[in-house]
C-alpha cells in the first residue's frame, strides 16, 4: 500500500512539473519603424528564434526606436530590443531631457551590432550643401525623442546651432519625412541608421539629393559614443563621392528578468546567423562577432557574458 502511494505521489509529481518543462517562452523584439534598419533585422532575428529555441513563440513589434524599446524593456513589454548606444547610456543614467524620468535599471546588454550613420540628405533643389545651409531651412529630426532625434540635437550642437537656427523642424519618423520631401514641403532630413536606409534609397531615385558632410573636427566636439565614419561613394543614386559623417554604435539590449539560458540562446543565435542578417539588410553585414561583447554602456546580462566565455571574447 505504502509502495503504491509513492509511486502514485511520484507520477503526480512528474505529471505537474511536464508543462513546466515544455513551457512556451515568449520573445518580444523591439525594432523601429518599418522604413528603417532596424525593423527587417528584427523580423530576421523573430524568424531565426521561432524556428531554433524549442517552445517559443515569437513577435516583431515596429515602435519609435530606441527610447521607446528601453522604456518598454524596463517594463517586461518586451524581451530583446535594438537601441543606440548614446540612448542606452542616456537610459542608464536616467538623463531627463532624453525621455527617461528614472533610471532604468533593468537594462542588459546582448552585444554590439552595428554602427547607425548620421545620414543628412537634402533635396538639391533646398540648396543644403553644409550644416551651415541648414540654418533657416527645414529639417526632420526623427520622431519626438528617439534615438535619432536625440543624434540630431547633438549634431546640431557640435555645429553651433539649435533648433531655433533652423526655418523649420519637423518631428517625423524617415518614410514621411520623405514624402514631404518628395512633395516639396521639406528641405531636409537627418536619418540616423544603417547604410542603404530604404527610405533615402526610395528618395534618391526619386529626386536630386545632397548627401551633406558631418566635418570630423564636428564629430569630435561630441566626443564618446560617437566616432567618425564615412558614407561610401553611390551608397545612394547619385551620391558619387565619399561623405564624412558620424557614427554610433547599435546594441542589443535585454532585460535582467529574462533567464540566463533564454539571454544565452538569444545571443548565441544572433552572432552564429550573421549570414541570415546580413541577407536581411545590408547592415547585417557590419555585425562582428570579434566585436559584440565590447563598449556596452551598462552590463552585459550573465546569459551573454556566459556565450562570450566559451567565445574567448571575455576572460
Amino acid at each position: 500500500m505504502k509502495r503504491t502511494f509513492i509511486g502514485a505521489a511520484a507520477a503526480f509529481a512528474l505529471a505537474a512539473s511536464a508543462p513546466c518543462a515544455h513551457a512556451q517562452s515568449f520573445i518580444n523584439v523591439l525594432t523601429g519603424g518599418t522604413s528603417g534598419v532596424y525593423y527587417p533585422l528584427g523580423v530576421a532575428i523573430g524568424k531565426i528564434y521561432g524556428d531554433k529555441i524549442p517552445n517559443v513563440k515569437t513577435q516583431v513589434q515596429a515602435t519609435k526606436a530606441s527610447v521607446e524599446n528601453l522604456i518598454l524593456l524596463q517594463q517586461g513589454r518586451g524581451e530583446i530590443a535594438f537601441t543606440l548606444g548614446d540612448s542606452l547610456k542616456a537610459a542608464w543614467e536616467g538623463e531627463e531631457e532624453a525621455g527617461f524620468k528614472t533610471k532604468l535599471d533593468k537594462l542588459r546588454t546582448i552585444g554590439a551590432i552595428y554602427p547607425n550613420y548620421i545620414q543628412i540628405v537634402a533635396t538639391a533643389e533646398s540648396g543644403i550643401k553644409t550644416l551651415a545651409d541648414l540654418k533657416g531651412k527645414s529639417l526632420s529630426v526623427g520622431a519626438p525623442k528617439s534615438g535619432t532625434e536625440l543624434n540630431s540635437r547633438a549634431i546640431l550642437a557640435a555645429a553651433g546651432m539649435t533648433y531655433k537656427d533652423l526655418g523649420k523642424v519637423e518631428y517625423l519618423p524617415f518614410a514621411e519625412s520623405v514624402d514631404l520631401m518628395k512633395n516639396r514641403q521639406l528641405g531636409a532630413t537627418l536619418q540616423s541608421a544603417g547604410l542603404g536606409v530604404a527610405s533615402l534609397k526610395d528618395l534618391s531615385t526619386s529626386a536630386s539629393i545632397n548627401v551633406v558632410a558631418v566635418p570630423k573636427e564636428t564629430v569630435d566636439r561630441i566626443g564618446p559614443p560617437f566616432i567618425a565614419a564615412t558614407i561610401p561613394a553611390n551608397t545612394y543614386t547619385g551620391q558619387d563621392k565619399d561623405v564624412p559623417t558620424a557614427a554610433v554604435v547599435n546594441y542589443l539590449v535585454t532585460s535582467s528578468a529574462v533567464s540566463d539560458d533564454l539571454a544565452y540562446q538569444m545571443t548565441k543565435l544572433v552572432y552564429e546567423s550573421l549570414p541570415e542578417l546580413a541577407n536581411a539588410h545590408a547592415a547585417g553585414k557590419e555585425i562582428k562577432l570579434e566585436t559584440a561583447a565590447t563598449g556596452s554602456p551598462i552590463p552585459l546580462h550573465p546569459g551573454a557574458i556566459r556565450y562570450y566565455k566559451e567565445k574567448g571574447l571575455i576572460k
